[in-house]
């Protein structure tokens, strides 16, 4: 809008300087005298000013008039396109010009704008490899897409612009949420650039989505090849793949070579706790438990882990509570101070009726990190020692209101899973949860479950002891509304 007034105002200036001039001219009383060989000429100021616009056209007329001298001599030369490049050479700059326009319009999202400058720079050039591709942006910038679908499937007859034909529909399908045909034009797209890393990245993400494990391990390859990504960071995707691609091995009846992956996901990293227990229930089946017991071991080492914890539990699933503990007892000396090692430690004292053990073995943990099931277990205790029916109720009305303690969470988003997945359910992240400590908001409740202990005459230290008729295996939100059943009876 200002710059529009503006122009109108420097239009008037120009048209009002100029009047002002030829008024001058006119009521100037000087003029030019011209003598030639004899000839003389007197001219006014006004005549002297259209002499000279005369002499200027003249001389831009000579000048084309010699560039097209030349161009004829070249062409008589042997230059067959002398003469056409002549004429083509104005319309080539106006062209240009066009195409140039037209993509600072792409740049600021004026699309109609773009699309009339395409068009025009289609006219002039001839260049469909670049005007195809202006006329497809301008197009999606307009919100015109079955005029970008056009354009984009024009520049797949080209094997120069084939690429970008085939990307530009590509993310179409993906906007569309068309992930099937999306995928299709990703691996066209792959197969004409393999290091294409943005291609690289669309690829492996639709092939997960589509659990094609085995084509998103050869993208994964062709990235490492392709110097994207460090050789660890490789070794760990690598191993999620694997793994996902072994998942039949829970099967009995699986095939030879999903067994023989689930332990190749575990070789290429250690750390990944389900590939642990994928590898170790694979050699329970074979019948090398000596194998499976140090497939876990080396993941506890790493990291302790419930789950691990219950893998270990089913290579011997028929023993009795003491043979269990006892052979339990080797895992948790690998890593005798994690909080994990004391509360499963617990939970077996707890199966075995060995209360004053649990209590020594869960240690300073529910007042130095209490957790839900930390003071899960402590209320077990209480209430195997034969503590009063308050106590109890006291630890489990305090585990309500308590942190929930290490889950499966997404790095990217936060978002909180049941069960480990290679692909956050949330935000769509490949390979983004961890097992850790949930962000979790603090301060009073909606519903003001944090006074349940005081309610319950919940004491500040433990007092005596339970016998649960099971251990605590299950640490999912089941127990939780357990817990707050409980709560809510001793009110």
């Amino acid at each position: 809008m200002i710059w529009s007034l503006l122009k109108v105002l420097l239009f008037i200036a120009a048209i009002a300087a100029m009047t002002f001039g030829a008024d001058m001219l006119l009521h100037s009383q000087d003029g030019v005298r011209i003598a030639v060989a004899g000839w003389e000429l007197t001219l006014g100021p006004l005549q002297s000013a259209v002499l000279l616009l005369l002499l200027v056209l003249v001389l831009w007329l000579v000048m084309k008039l010699v560039g097209l001298l030349v161009a004829t001599l070249r062409f008589l030369n042997g230059d067959e396109t002398a003469i056409s490049r002549y004429f083509d050479r104005n319309r080539e700059r106006k062209g240009y010009q066009a195409l140039t326009e037209g993509l600072m319009a792409v740049a600021s999202g004026e699309g109609r704008l773009a699309l009339i400058k395409a068009q025009r720079a289609e006219k002039y050039l001839g260049r469909p490899e670049l005007t195809t591709l202006l006329v497809a942006q301008a197009a999606e910038v307009a919100g015109d897409t079955k005029r970008a679908t056009a354009a984009y499937k024009a520049l797949l007859g080209d094997e120069s612009t084939r690429f970008v034909g085939i990307r530009g529909l590509m993310k179409q399908k993906l906007t569309e949420g068309d992930t099937s045909t999306a995928l299709a034009l990703a691996e066209k797209a792959f197969a004409l650039r393999p290091r294409h890393a943005e291609t690289q990245d669309i690829l492996l993400k639709l092939q997960s989505e589509q659990a094609d494990w085995k084509g998103a391990r050869t993208t994964l390859a062709a990235k490492l090849k392709a110097g994207a990504l460090p050789k660890d960071v490789y070794r760990r995707r690598d191993a999620v793949l694997a793994l996902q691609e072994a998942r039949g091995v829970m099967d009995e009846s699986a095939s030879t070579e999903a067994r023989e992956a689930a332990i190749e996901a575990n070789k290429l990293s250690p750390d990944l706790i389900p590939a642990a227990i994928m590898a170790a229930h694979n050699l329970v089946i074979k019948g090398d438990k000596k194998a499976a017991t140090r497939v876990l071991k080396k993941a506890w080492e790493m990291r302790p882990h419930p789950e691990l914890a219950a893998a270990f539990a089913e290579i011997e699933p028929d023993e009795i509570p003491q043979e269990r503990l006892k052979r339990f007892r080797a895992l948790a000396a690998l890593r005798p101070d994690d909080d994990e090692t004391r509360m499963v430690m617990a939970e077996l004292h707890i199966t075995a009726e060995e209360y004053p053990d649990a209590r020594r073995a869960l240690g300073d943990l529910v007042t130095r990190h209490p957790t839900q099931r930390a003071l899960a277990i402590m209320a077990a205790i209480e209430r195997g020692e034969g503590s009063e029916e308050s106590v109890v109720r006291g630890w489990l009305s305090k585990a309500l209101t308590a942190p929930r303690g290490p889950q499966w969470c997404c790095d990217k988003c936060q978002a909180i899973h049941a069960t480990w997945q290679p692909i956050c359910e949330n935000c769509g992240g490949f390979d983004t949860l961890s097992w850790r400590e949930p962000v979790e908001p603090s301060g009073a409740s909606a519903t003001g479950a944090e006074l349940l202990p005081l309610m319950v005459n919940q004491p500040l230290a433990p007092s005596s002891r339970a016998k649960p008729e099971a251990p605590v295996e299950d640490h999912g939100d089941a127990e939780i509304i357990d817990l707050a059943a409980v709560a809510r009876s001793a009110n």
